[in-house]
């Protein structure tokens, strides 16, 4: 049978476990993000993915980045 202390240990540890996860970006933010990416700012039409806010903080640049190709 597991004691209580056992139990206790085995909690703490999954709890630490999963505070520790992932400390590092899944993508640098110098890689592209879609393999579109590198397409677009070949043909000169690279969108910024953020941008600065009223209070002079970054942002991410959704109008821009969910704009139709087309449009200026």
């Amino acid at each position: 049978m597991i004691s209580r202390l056992q139990l206790a240990a085995g909690i703490v540890g999954i709890y630490l476990g999963t505070l520790t996860g992932c400390e590092k970006a899944l993508f640098p933010p110098h890689y592209e993000r879609t393999p579109y990416d590198r397409y677009e700012q070949l043909h000169g039409r690279y969108r910024p993915t953020s941008e600065e806010n009223a209070y002079g903080g970054q942002q991410p640049a959704l109008r821009d980045r969910l704009r139709p190709l087309g449009q200026p």
